[in-house]
């Protein structure tokens, strides 16, 4: 009997191949995060240590992933190559037109810049450098978007998982090495959800569903520039894929004549709990990742709950998983969560409005899980009482018809709004009204359109596969309750779970594409894969029926036509038109323009959002933003002051800002960035079909000596 996923005796048949490149992704990530993340919390965080450690907890968790792989996946070469096809068409593609948004004025900058100092320094937090100003002044500030002031240094916005897998790009390639790790990672994205696709609905589906998936706009979008949600996708769909393997270990499979024999249940048990350990391992460090990767995760640990009562009311075979499941949910989410409190304190407090009702569910659900598996052989009796309730799965069945009718009709029964409260409310309400303006809408800062959310999952993947996806989770939950189909069980929570509350509540301002980011780690593949399987069981419907090989064959055909014209028209709006291009070059250009030992004062509100961290990150000189008045501008008291301290210093103080004449008073203003590109559009009640100029200027001035009197 082979001890690996590689039998030497023979080659590896086609199905196996896709069975594994399916979940490698998945286990790399797992592995690099596993073995960065202490040496980033101890400020080592570089590639001599790093790389030899992470290629280890690679190689570990791959040895275990893959050991003793059943066959999960029957698959001709043809399938295969299909598949990755797909998936190196997406990352050529997503490559070539990646953008370079380096210039924090949203998310992605900011994990750029986040990538660029752990890859430079390997360390957290990053330091005033308050020294090379003189020190401490009133006046001097630290901190900007996306990066806060908190306990004497700056603290980067979000969870260090992204950042960390940039960073590797940037070991590679400098800046422009790391612009390239989204395009990769999207193609994984593709090969993983293939994979689910194959276990789940069968291979020569996982094609259809790859290119479907790759063509989708919010997944363009997020595979072209540094953002967390392609990494997440990868790790929740990689570990649904990694637990189905686990749980297939355990069951009998045919075999031919000559081959080994047959692995039957029980006898796989120490690979299978260690490939359920792995897959809750891999799901918990998606919570390092994205916070939001902890409501994306309550399902598993249901799951592993109801593994473990499942054991305890008698069934010791169909709970053998449960511990390890939920020992590895425990390791991942703990690192996450230890992450997030010790490296993204104050990001927690910032969304403490939404995660402290988060945290306050997840213990919620942790109670209630515990009290069910101590229960389990007293609840076993109801339970069954409850499940023979008459009619119990045509009721589950018409909730999720239900349920997606009210997100369809919500636009006629509610309007979504916030009235601004916060600072940041009101900084949100007055993007909107901008936006409102610019799209002829009515003028309504607190409109959230949280409404349409429904149709923007439309929009993105087309009605039919919107519709086919119902009727498929209608199916299945049906089956479920029939108590059959128990693989679906958990991939069907997960995507139900995060679909409705995503949809319910998506969380984010509401232009598009920025919008649709929220539906890229969950909601459009989990539609995608229940698509495919609904248009597979349609088919079998048909053949049943009676009708011939040609109908089947037909039905098929225009299914997949159905499936993919929607999003590539959506699509064909903007995916040929790259955004945030040459930023690169004018960051580079920028820096070099500044003195070697410059000590940077950004003298201008908008320069001083967006590139303070680029400075003090891609420059690598020290930067500081002044306190900043009504007019705009600092005092010019204070600018003398710290000109002066920067020099008794020994450094040439810089002074920045937008326009020459914020800085004409102070010196001769030198133009050292003329940026003009293009950046994404923003529609609230349509999906993006265009993109919007975008300019950004930098003028420096070194301030004359007398200024300093």
């Amino acid at each position: 009997m082979t001890t690996g996923w590689l039998d030497r005796t023979r080659r590896p048949s086609a199905g196996r191949v896709l069975a594994v490149v399916s979940v490698v992704p998945a286990l790399v990530l797992a592995g690099w995060l596993l073995a960065g993340l202490p040496l980033l919390l101890l400020g080592w965080f570089r590639p001599l240590v790093a790389v030899p450690l992470g290629l280890a907890a690679v190689a570990l968790l791959c040895r275990y992933g893959l050991r003793r792989l059943p066959e999960t996946v029957e698959a001709t070469a043809w399938q295969v190559t299909g598949v990755i096809a797909a998936a190196l068409a997406s990352g050529i593609f997503n490559g070539l037109l990646h953008g370079e948004q380096l210039i924090v004025r949203r998310d992605p900058a900011t994990y750029a810049q986040y990538g660029v100092w752990l890859a430079r320094h390997g360390s957290l937090p990053i330091p005033f450098q308050e020294w090379a100003f003189g020190g401490t002044d009133p006046a001097l500030h630290f901190d900007s978007v996306g990066f806060y002031a908190s306990g004497g240094a700056v603290v980067p916005q979000f969870m260090p998982g992204a950042p960390m897998l940039h960073a590797v790009g940037a070991w590679l390639g400098d800046v422009a090495g790391l612009l390239l790790v989204p395009p990769v990672l999207g193609a994984a994205a593709v090969l993983v959800l293939a994979g689910v696709v194959a276990r789940l609905a069968g291979a020569r589906w996982a094609p259809l569903a790859a290119l479907v998936f790759a063509v989708c706009l919010p997944i363009l979008y997020t595979s072209r520039t540094t953002f967390s949600e392609i990494p997440s996708l990868v790790l929740l769909f990689g570990g649904l894929a990694l637990l189905h393997d686990a749980e297939a270990r355990l069951r009998p499979r045919a075999v031919a004549v000559g081959d080994p024999p047959p692995v039957l249940s029980g006898s796989g048990e120490g690979p299978a709990r260690a490939g359920a350990a792995l897959a809750g391992l891999v799901f918990g460090l998606a919570v390092l990742v994205r916070i939001d990767g902890l409501r994306d995760v309550l399902p598993v640990l249901v799951y592993a709950g109801l593994l473990i009562a499942v054991r305890r009311a008698g069934n010791r075979d169909g709970g053998r998983l449960g511990v390890p499941l939920l020992g590895g949910l425990a390791a991942g989410a703990g690192l996450g969560l230890a992450a997030a409190y010790l490296l993204s304190r104050p990001y927690l407090r910032y969304l403490s409005d939404s995660v402290i009702p988060l945290l306050a569910i997840c213990g919620a659900v942790v109670v209630l899980t515990v009290v069910a598996a101590a229960l389990a052989p007293r609840l076993a009796a109801p339970l069954r009482r409850v499940a023979g309730i008459p009619r119990l799965p045509e009721i589950a069945s018409g909730l999720v018809v239900l349920v997606a009718a009210a997100f369809a009709a919500r636009p006629w029964l509610e309007t979504v709004v916030r009235p601004p409260v916060t600072p940041e409310d009101r900084v949100t309400a007055q993007f909107i009204e901008g936006v409102q303006r610019i799209n002829r809408l009515p003028i309504d800062g607190s409109r959230l359109y949280y409404e349409n959310s429904a149709y923007w999952v439309v929009w993105y993947v087309g009605l039919p596969v919107a519709i086919m996806a119902t009727i498929a989770a209608a199916v299945l939950a049906r089956r479920l309750v029939n108590g059959t189909g128990s693989g679906w069980l958990l991939p069907l929570a997960v995507i139900g779970w995060t679909t409705v509350t995503t949809l319910y509540r998506p969380g984010i301002t509401p232009d598009q594409p920025w919008a649709a980011r929220r539906l890229v780690p969950v909601v459009i593949p989990g539609l995608i894969l229940l698509a495919v399987w609904g248009l597979r069981w349609t088919r079998d419907r048909a053949r049943r029926s009676g009708y011939g090989p040609a109908a089947h064959r037909g039905l098929v055909a225009a299914g997949a036509i159905l499936f993919l014209v929607p999003p590539v028209i959506t699509s064909g709006g903007t995916a040929f038109s790259p955004v945030d291009r040459d930023e690169l070059a004018a960051v580079e250009t920028m820096c070099a323009a500044l003195p070697p030992r410059a000590s940077v004062l950004v003298v201008e509100r908008v320069t001083a959002a967006r590139f303070t961290q680029v400075v003090r990150g891609v420059c690598g000189l020290p930067a500081a933003r002044l306190t900043i008045y009504r007019s705009d501008i600092p005092r010019a008291a204070d600018v003398a002051r710290l000109a002066a301290r920067v020099r008794a210093a020994g450094r040439t103080p810089v002074l920045l800002a937008a326009e020459s004449r914020q800085l004409s008073g102070y010196g001769t203003p030198v133009h050292i960035m003329n940026l003009r590109t293009r950046q994404d559009d923003r529609s609230l009640v349509d999906p993006p079909n265009n993109t919007w100029s975008l300019a950004a200027d930098v003028w420096m001035t070194v301030p004359r000596a007398n200024v300093d009197t």
